[in-house]
C-alpha cells in the first residue's frame, strides 16, 4: 500500500483526488502558500514554536479516556475517547487554526479570512488571530449563524467581524463560496481554511497540523493498554478530525479505521450529507474528490442535524482511503447521532459535540458485537455546549 506522505507529494495528489482545480489568476496565491509551508515545515524554529503553543496555549496532549459505564450498560468491548473537546476553544479545530496562524505571519501577512459550519472553527480562527495581532473576518451561512449563536458570540467577542453570507442554501458550502471570493479578490489576506478540502496546498497542509491527534492517541493507547486499538473512528463532514486520527493507525493494519457519515433523515429522503456513500467522484471548491451533485452536475443540497456535517464534498485523502479500503465509510442518522448524545451524557457526565456524536452512534452499535477485550477508540472531536439549543428539544 502506498503511504499518505508518498501519495502526497505527488504535487498534491492522493491517488485520483485532488489537485488544484482553481482560477488561473488564484493559482500564483496557492503556489506562494506550497513554497511558503514547505520552507516552514523544514524549519525546526517553526515546528518548536508550534509544539509550543500546542502545548502552553491549547493544552495538549489531550486526555485519552475510558468510557467505563457506558461500555458496562452496553456489554461487549471497551468505549475509549480521545479528547479534543478538552482542547482550548473546545474542539481540534485549534490545532490547524494555529498552525496556518503561525504561517500566516511568517509570510507578512495581517489578514485571517475563514470559513466556519459550526461555528468551531470561526472560534478558532478568531481566537489565534486575536493571538498573533491580526484582523479577522469569517464567513458563515445565514442558516448556520441562526442555529450555532453561542459560538458568532465567541467569534464576536474575539474581535471577529462575522460576515452572514444569505445565498443558495446559507449554510457550509456557501460560506466556502464566499471566503474563496474574497481570496482571490484581497491579495493581502491568509485563507486559513478548516477542513482537510480545497485546493492543493490545504488538505495535505491540515493533515499534516491534525497529525497530533494520531500521533497522542497512538502513544497514549499503547502506554496505557499495552497494545493498539482494535478500532478506530470518527466522524467526516469535510474530514480534517478523522484524517488527524487515522493518520496515527495507517501503517498499522491491525487497527480499523472506520469513517462516519451523516444520513441525516435517511439516503432515500435525499436530506443527508452522506459523500462518500452516496457520492461520486468530481470537482467542488477547487479539488476532485467524491462529491454529492444534483441533475445538472452542480454540488447537491445537503442535510445533517449538524452544522459541521452538512458539506457536499469530503476530503481527497478520504476519497483515496476509500478506493483502496484502508477505511471503511459507514453512516449514523440525526436520530443515532441524538441518541448517543444523550447516552454519552448520561452515562459519563460528558456532553459530546452533534459532529461527534456521530461518530459515537457507530461505536455504540459497534460494541455489543465485540468481545471484552476488544476496545474502539472514537475521536471525541468536539464539544457540546454550542448544540444544546438544537439537540435539547429533541431529547
Amino acid at each position: 500500500m502506498t503511504t499518505q506522505t508518498s501519495v502526497a507529494e505527488k504535487k498534491g495528489y492522493f491517488g485520483e483526488y485532488g489537485g488544484s482545480f482553481v482560477p488561473e489568476g488564484l493559482q500564483p496565491r496557492l503556489d506562494e502558500l506550497e513554497q511558503a509551508y514547505e520552507d516552514a515545515r523544514n524549519d525546526p524554529a517553526f515546528g518548536a514554536e508550534y509544539a509550543r503553543l500546542l502545548k502552553e496555549y491549547v493544552g495538549r496532549p489531550s486526555a485519552l479516556t475510558e468510557c467505563a459505564n457506558l461500555s458496562r450498560h452496553l456489554g461487549g468491548g471497551r468505549l475509549f475517547l480521545k479528547r479534543e473537546d478538552l482542547n482550548h476553544t473546545g474542539a481540534h479545530k485549534i490545532n490547524n487554526a494555529l498552525g496556518q496562524a503561525l504561517l500566516a505571519k511568517r509570510m507578512g501577512k495581517t489578514e485571517l479570512i475563514a470559513e466556519t459550519g459550526a461555528g468551531m472553527h470561526g472560534t478558532a480562527s478568531a481566537t489565534v488571530a486575536a493571538l498573533m495581532g491580526m484582523h479577522c473576518t469569517v464567513y458563515m451561512g445565514e442558516v448556520d449563524v441562526a442555529r450555532q449563536a453561542p459560538n458568532v458570540a465567541r467569534m464576536k467577542a474575539l474581535g471577529a467581524e462575522v460576515v452572514s453570507v444569505r445565498e443558495g442554501q446559507r449554510t457550509l458550502k456557501e460560506a466556502v463560496d464566499a471566503a474563496l471570493v474574497a481570496f482571490a479578490t484581497r491579495p493581502e489576506t491568509f485563507y486559513l481554511l478548516g477542513s482537510a478540502v480545497g485546493p492543493h496546498p490545504y488538505p495535505g497542509m491540515v493533515r499534516d497540523f491534525q497529525s497530533v491527534i494520531g500521533r497522542e492517541a497512538r502513544q497514549q493507547f499503547l502506554q496505557r493498554e499495552g497494545r493498539l486499538p482494535d478500532y478506530g473512528v470518527a466522524c467526516v463532514g469535510g474530514g480534517s478530525n478523522a484524517i488527524g486520527l487515522f493518520s496515527g493507525f495507517l501503517e498499522d493494519p491491525s487497527v480499523r479505521l472506520v469513517g462516519v457519515e451523516p444520513s441525516g433523515r435517511g439516503l432515500q429522503t435525499g436530506d443527508h450529507a452522506a459523500t462518500l456513500t452516496a457520492g461520486a467522484p468530481g470537482v467542488i471548491h477547487g479539488f476532485r474528490s467524491y462529491v454529492l451533485a444534483d441533475d445538472r452536475g452542480e454540488p447537491a443540497q445537503v442535510y445533517s442535524i449538524s452544522a459541521g456535517l452538512d458539506y457536499p464534498g469530503v476530503g481527497p485523502e478520504h476519497a483515496h482511503l476509500k478506493d483502496t479500503g484502508r477505511v471503511r465509510y459507514e453512516i449514523a442518522s440525526d436520530r443515532e447521532a441524538l441518541d448517543a448524545f444523550r447516552l454519552l451524557c448520561r452515562h459519563e457526565g460528558i456532553i459530546p459535540a452533534l459532529e461527534s456524536s456521530h461518530a459515537l452512534a457507530y461505536a455504540l452499535r459497534l460494541l455489543p458485537t465485540l468481545k471484552g477485550d476488544q476496545t474502539v477508540l472514537v475521536n471525541l472531536s468536539g464539544r457540546g455546549d454550542k448544540d444544546l439549543d438544537t439537540a435539547l428539544p429533541l431529547l
